[in-house]
């Protein structure tokens, strides 16, 4: 990159934006116009400076590219998830981008053969095939895929934009034939009803937001379908699902901090919905439906009444309402009750404590309880695909920094786990890595946890290359995981880090409080921390320390990148949010209503303005020396508006006193998500990791 071309240049068009008697002057404001032929010129112009950029690293791409492949058992098959009289998994072949859907008859022994051809082994159907839907498309993505009842017919809905605007088909499975219906501009979630023809699905407003529930009946027009419940609410938005019992379509609307349950019998799809407890300002619940012998009830998952991190309620399904809730788990303020599954005989509780992830099960009429035991330190886990209600199986996915993704099946009452499925890498040997946890300490006495994994036996001298990745926003957590394509990194001596800062949900509902709203700036000081931490722990240093984090992490690689460029040699910043206080002021954006309630309403709230102006990292871009920059964009990508990368990257151009590259990367033909393709997305996490590799100094 020593030769560097002149890079684009965003003419300045300056527009004044006004709130609260503040002048803020926007000169790209105008990357906005869509259909403006010389915005689409500049974005081409990024990607061909981009390209030029980075052209002396093909060879280095290439090889990244070839290793992620090699680490990929191509031709593969997932474990079988047992529904009735079948089992389903995918397949992925080698040379295809996309996976292809599988049945066979439940009970056959052992994983499907992963050589054979879809299709070909004993009692094996293909039931959807990807790679046939995704041919004439650069992109393609399946949202919903939900087989009937009686495993007759399937509903599936396609996007070929990445504008996450889908079609909804139904397919025979009998025939193997799409049936002539088909339904444009839904969103995700799918439910059938037990009549195996009507199907519920939801549709999104002009902002994104699925504020419909409709109802469609198989073999019937599409403009006689029914229209089951409409939320106007702007704040809230709906989904739709099925209860393990196959008792209740579940209609659920929620905003980010209420929600409200609705209940459709499963049996009598055209019934009326009922609610099981009106909503409540602040109060937050989801309902498991179970049944056996005499007794039917919903156990219920809630912090009413100040459970912060979540109590287990139980009440009769004929009388829902809170005036009936009885209280099965108490709140525990050292633990946060994520959600709960129900089977026949046990309760499955997802729990969070001491910032990691464990699965607790509890009898389902008894206080007794046993919590699922983990090999590692420093681990993830999680209840997987679990359809049948009455069974002693418990289904779980386990991974750490070192560990493949792991399928486990437990027996709930044996108390025994069987290994059935390791996430196949070839040339892998996780004993040549360790991982563990830190803990760094912030200016206002609160400890944040770092999970990492390096070679083992570091030497802690402060001259190794890292990269620190961070998320912080709307209580999700970044639990350690194993990646195949960072094993890139690990084998070229890279310390790789996770941040886990408020914002997310790691150490209960207060650590997402307490990086929300008008505390958001501890997310970027958290993360700042982090980073001092591993550089005074030896682990790295200023010159050879990168971050990543993407959309709503990619606003904290902004606010980071503006508040200490001098921590880091590199940034990767993914669809970042970093117009964030224009975004958030603009009522007509795609979901900007519902983002009120986890950043703050800056229209109507002045407070909250100010603080957002003080961390948006657009309007906080000074004349300074900044790290290298690789940022990416979605043309299509309907939550982070292509053109807050293309703004930011225009205003650092102007403002950039370094000479490091800053490079915009805009998928034309995508959305938030990249890529759609399994190569394709390898192919786009090399340039990413040579990137970070050339600016560490490690190729």
């Amino acid at each position: 990159m020593a030769d560097l071309p002149e890079p684009p240049v965003a003419t300045r068009r300056p527009t004044v934006l006004r709130a609260h008697g503040d002048e803020r002057v926007d000169d790209w404001y105008w990357l906005r116009e869509r259909d403006n032929p010389n915005v689409r010129a500049y974005l081409e112009a990024e990607n061909t400076y981009t390209e030029a950029v980075m052209e002396p690293l093909a060879p280095l791409r290439e090889k990244l590219f070839e290793e992620i492949k090699g680490r990929v058992q191509e031709t593969d098959a997932s474990a079988p998830v047992r529904r009735g009289q079948h089992e389903y998994f995918s397949r992925t072949i080698e040379g295809r981008q996309y996976a292809v859907h599988c049945r066979r008859p439940a009970g056959m022994p052992g994983l499907p053969d992963a050589d054979a051809e879809p299709g070909s082994s004993p009692g094996e159907v293909v039931l959807l095939d990807e790679n046939v839907l995704a041919q004439g498309h650069a992109y393609f993505a399946l949202g919903g895929f939900a087989v009937s009842p009686d495993h007759g017919s399937l509903a599936y809905s396609v996007d070929t934009s990445g504008g996450e605007r889908y079609e909804l088909r139904f397919r025979s499975l009998t025939t193997g034939a799409d049936l002539a219906e088909s339904i444009s501009d839904v969103y995700y979630g799918l439910a059938w009803a037990n009549d195996n023809r009507t199907v519920f699905y939801t549709r999104p407003d002009a902002a994104m937001r699925p504020w419909q529930v409709w109802r469609h009946v198989l073999g019937t027009p599409v403009e006689d379908d029914t229209l089951v419940l409409q939320e106007d609410d702007e704040r809230f938005y709906a989904a739709i699902g099925r209860t393990r019992t196959e008792r209740f379509v579940v209609l659920s609307l929620a905003s980010k901090i209420t929600s409200e349950v609705w209940l459709i019998d499963a049996d009598d799809p055209s019934s009326p919905a009922r609610v099981v407890e009106p909503r409540v300002q602040g109060v937050e619940y989801s309902v498991e439906h179970h049944a056996t012998g005499d007794l039917d009830r919903l156990f219920i998952l809630t912090n009413d009444d100040g459970a912060e991190n979540f109590k287990l309620m139980v009440a009769p399904t004929s009388s829902p309402g809170r005036q009936s809730w009885e209280e099965v788990v108490a709140h525990r303020a050292d633990v946060r009750l994520e959600s709960i599954d129900a089977f026949a005989g046990a309760l499955v509780l997802s729990e969070r404590a001491e910032g990691l992830e464990r699965i607790v099960v509890r009898d389902v009429d008894t206080p007794e309880h046993h919590t699922v035991a983990m090999p590692d330190p420093v681990y993830s886990a999680a209840v997987g695909a679990n359809p049948e209600f009455d069974t002693p199986i418990l289904r779980f996915a386990y991974t750490s920094m070192v560990t493949p993704v792991s399928t486990y099946h437990y027996d709930m009452y044996e108390r025994e786990a069987i290994l059935v499925k390791r996430q196949p890498v070839p040339g892998y040997d996780p004993s040549e890595y360790e991982t563990h946890r830190l803990w760094a300490p912030t200016a206002d006495g609160t400890r944040v946890p770092i999970s990492v994994v390096h070679r083992r036996g570091l030497e802690r001298d402060g001259t190794e290359p890292a990269v620190l990745y961070g998320y912080g926003s709307y209580e999700a957590s970044m639990d350690p995981a194993f990646s195949s394509a960072r094993v890139s990194l690990l084998e070229r001596g890279v310390v790789f880090a996770i941040a886990h800062i408020r914002g997310g949900g790691e150490l209960g509902r207060h650590w997402y409080e307490d990086g929300k709203l008008e505390r958001k700036p501890n997310t970027f000081s958290d993360f700042i921390a982090s980073a001092e931490h591993l550089i005074a722990e030896g682990y790295t240093s200023p010159e050879r320390l990168a971050a990543r984090g993407g959309s709503a992490g990619g606003l904290l690689m902004g606010a980071v990148a503006n508040e200490r460029p001098d921590l880091f040699r590199a940034i990767v910043a993914e669809v970042p949010f970093v117009d964030a206080l224009t975004t958030i002021l603009d009522e007509t954006l795609p979901l900007t209503i519902i983002e009120w309630e986890e950043w703050g309403n800056p229209v109507a709230d002045e407070r909250i303005y100010e603080v957002m102006k003080s961390y948006s990292p657009y309007d906080n871009v000074v004349a300074q020396e900044y790290p290298a920059l690789l940022v990416t964009g979605g043309l299509n990508d309907p939550r982070v508006q292509y053109w807050e990368p293309a703004k930011w990257v225009a205003k650092l151009r102007t403002t950039n006193t370094g000479e490091r590259p800053l490079l915009l990367k805009m998928e034309m033909g995508a959305g938030h998500a990249g890529p759609s393709g399994r190569y394709d997305a390898w192919r786009d996490e090399a340039f990413v990791l040579s990137f970070l590799l050339h600016e560490l100094g490690v190729e």
